[in-house]
């Protein structure tokens, strides 16, 4: 995986450590604000009737933390790592990857700052408004361009495939949000979508479910292919699988986006199309799903131990789950039952809590002791993390299943005359007790990113003294 030199590369880690940092902090943040919106729609007071601070406002300023501050600076810090490891090679440019991170931070602080006062597109996952969008591009191109062309520079003659699926994942989301973000401005805060009616909706979706499909999915993929081999200390199962896996991805995701829109203006082929590709897709996901897990093949007993090591494969068993059960719901008689409940926030989380991040937060685990030469300040505090955030995890996933299959079937329950059994109203009322236990699921997944933030601080801090000692003495 890695090469061997008589003489060791001097990497570009800096920009790397900085990374990893920002990216706990903000899957502290980010999670902190859902805890937040979940509660208020438990307990509606907590709006208090603050513009600012209603579900309406806060919701995409999660949706952009979780996905874009956290899994953004945790795919650039791991994408910097895997492409000078295994190329056994320095950044093409540090001072490029200086630009990308000091650009995506102060591209989330600006949508720290535009969401809560409702300045946005209104589109899923591209909230942010048109001067924001040209910011995203130039950064995201200026960290592909980087992965690029360091990989060009390789000393190494392979490419190895979790880069595959970084680049594959640059390339892709580029052009995904050039697309679906082409519109007209009227003004600095205010821009209207050159698409309009279904086709904007198709856009839109064909974006939507490939930020899921590329950004949090092969971008994380890549990060497993890596890390996973890495921290069992055993060869990738099947590299030939692997490489197979990336390719079905990449042909395959880009279809899928048109189950979405199931039951609305949208032709009816497309969304059969894309029911079609989506149930197909569970083959190579469960391929690869497998081949990470048997890649533990003869190191099992390592779990017993390496609590880095369970966030990984507890991830791949909720990446297997979640790839299941996506195809699923986008059969049309299924999805007759899960469209517009919480199923879907559901499944949503199931991918967003239990597969990105608990593969984000073995691999942040993984880097730490490596970036910083040290072991963990506390293993146990790891253990600790390891069981909130799969407790915590399991909470909020079961609470929406429950909540969101009772929806569907209260929303399509007729009486005896042909009339609807139950009020809206009534239905958003039985909502409230898996709406108070999902906003428990996510405290209780909040306070383990809290106690990660902590540990990953003092070790750091420890790494730092130790070396400050070692230097004096050298000195003295």
């Amino acid at each position: 995986m890695e090469a061997t030199q008589a003489t060791p590369v001097k990497y570009d880690m800096d920009v790397v450590r900085w990374f990893t940092i920002m990216a706990v902090v903000y899957l502290v943040v980010g999670t902190l604000v859902g805890v937040y919106i979940a509660s208020e729609l438990a307990w509606p007071f907590l709006n208090f009737d603050i513009p600012e601070i209603t579900f309406g406002r806060l919701r995409p300023l999660h949706t952009n933390a979780v996905i874009f501050a956290f899994g953004g600076c945790t795919l650039m810090a791991t994408g910097y790592y895997m492409v000078q490891r295994t190329g056994a090679t320095k950044l093409w440019s540090n001072g490029l990857a200086w630009f990308t991170f000091w650009g995506w931070n102060l591209i989330i602080v600006l949508a720290v700052i535009t969401l809560p006062l409702g300045i946005t597109q209104s589109k899923e996952y591209a909230e942010l408004e048109w001067p924001i969008d040209i910011m995203i591009t130039i950064v995201w191109v200026a960290f592909g361009l980087n992965h690029i062309m360091t990989t060009a520079i390789r000393k190494t003659s392979h490419i190895y495939v979790s880069n595959w699926f970084t680049m594959g994942m640059i390339i892709m989301i580029s052009y995904l949000h050039l697309v679906n973000s082409m519109a007209i401005p009227v003004s600095l805060t205010q821009s209207f979508s050159i698409f309009s009616g279904v086709q904007d909706a198709m856009i839109q979706w064909w974006w939507g479910h490939n930020a899921v499909g590329f950004y949090l999915t092969a971008g994380f993929l890549g990060i497993m292919y890596y890390f996973v081999p890495k921290q069992a200390g055993r060869p990738v199962f099947s590299y030939r699988l692997s490489v197979l896996h990336f390719w079905t991805l990449s042909f395959g995701y880009v279809w899928l986006g048109a189950h979405h829109l199931q039951y609305t203006a949208l032709p009816d082929w497309t969304g059969s199309l894309g029911a079609a590709i989506s149930l197909a897709m569970i083959i190579p996901s469960w391929g690869g799903a497998m081949n990470g897990m048997m890649t533990l093949s003869g190191a099992w007993d390592k779990l017993r131990t390496d609590y880095v090591l369970r966030f990984l494969v507890v991830s791949l068993a909720f990446y297997a789950m979640s790839t299941f059960e996506g195809p699923v719901m986008s059969i049309k008689t299924v999805n007759a039952l899960s469209h517009y409940t919480d199923w879907t926030v559901g499944h949503v989380h199931s991918g967003a809590l239990g597969w990105v991040a608990m593969v984000s937060m073995g691999a942040i685990y993984h880097m730490v002791m490596k970036l910083w030469n040290t072991k963990m300040y506390s293993d146990n505090l790891v253990n600790v993390h390891f069981w909130l955030a799969t407790i915590g995890a399991v909470v909020y996933v079961v609470a929406m299943w429950v909540s969101g299959i009772m929806q569907g079937l209260m929303w399509r329950d007729y009486d005896e005359y042909g009339t609807l059994t139950y009020t809206f109203v009534e239905s958003v009322s039985a909502m409230h007790p898996y709406y108070a236990m999902r906003a428990i699921g996510g405290m209780i997944y909040n306070l383990g990113a809290w106690i990660m933030l902590f540990n990953v601080v003092m070790t750091v801090r420890q790494a730092t003294a130790a070396r400050s000692v070692n230097t004096a003495t050298a000195n003295a």
